[in-house]
């Protein structure tokens, strides 16, 4: 099928310099936009089993997977910067082997801290108070110098989440489903050492139960020490 873009910007721009001119900026401002987009898309699905902090139970062919986004690079993938707000980003991967849908729609995922507090995962409004409240009036944006106003504050959040959640609560037989959490771990220097990630209340298909997961995230250390400056 043949493209139209080229065809139809060309003879627009060479109507006159101006509108020329108007042209590339708006040309540039679309793939300025469709970058940003591109970067805060969810990370490739890939089995559990390919991260370093995994749990594999082979009798109910289930593996998960945690990975902490703390480094220069991985927080490029949100929006804001929530490590920084004393918020840890927490990729989970589930990957069933079996011939059985498992549900994640009763889990419960706690973060484990050294000192054994159990977290629970914030919610949106969380994250949004503690930067509001931070910030005052507006936050710090991307750009040096740039400051946010409340309801970009609010609509950051609200899309990083409705983008990296779990979109689905069903892992259906042979697939993995990915998701990201988000825990309030500020006042903790080092939250991730001695830490781990509990996930239980899995069920079948058919509602049983299945054996709790319990991962630390001491792996994900090793695997990372030389990234986490």
């Amino acid at each position: 099928m043949k493209t139209m873009h080229g065809s139809f910007l060309r003879p627009l721009c060479s109507r006159s310099p101006v509108f020329g001119v108007l042209c590339l900026v708006c040309v540039f401002c679309f793939a300025s936009a469709s970058a940003r987009a591109a970067e805060h898309k969810p990370p490739p699905v890939e089995p559990a089993t390919n991260f370093a902090a995994v749990e594999v139970h082979a009798a109910e062919h289930l593996a998960i997977a945690v990975e902490p986004y703390n480094t220069a690079s991985q927080i490029k993938l949100f929006r804001l910067n929530y490590a920084a707000h004393g918020f840890m980003p927490v990729r989970l991967i589930v990957t069933n082997t079996g011939d059985r849908a498992i549900s994640l729609k009763d889990a419960r995922i706690l973060f484990i801290t050294a000192g054994g507090d159990r977290l629970q995962a914030a919610e949106p409004e969380d994250v949004e108070r503690r930067m509001v409240r931070v910030h005052g009036s507006s936050m710090p944006g991307p750009i040096p110098g740039l400051h946010m106003p409340h309801k970009n504050i609010r609509k950051a959040i609200e899309s990083d989440f409705n983008t990296l959640e779990f979109q689905s609560l069903i892992v259906k037989p042979h697939s993995t489903e990915a998701g990201f959490l988000f825990y309030d771990v500020s006042g903790l220097s080092h939250p991730l050492d001695g830490a781990a990630l509990n996930v239980h209340s899995l069920r079948d298909i058919d509602g049983k139960e299945l054996f709790y997961f319990e991962i630390p995230f001491e792996k994900y250390l090793a695997s990372h020490s030389k990234q986490m400056n």
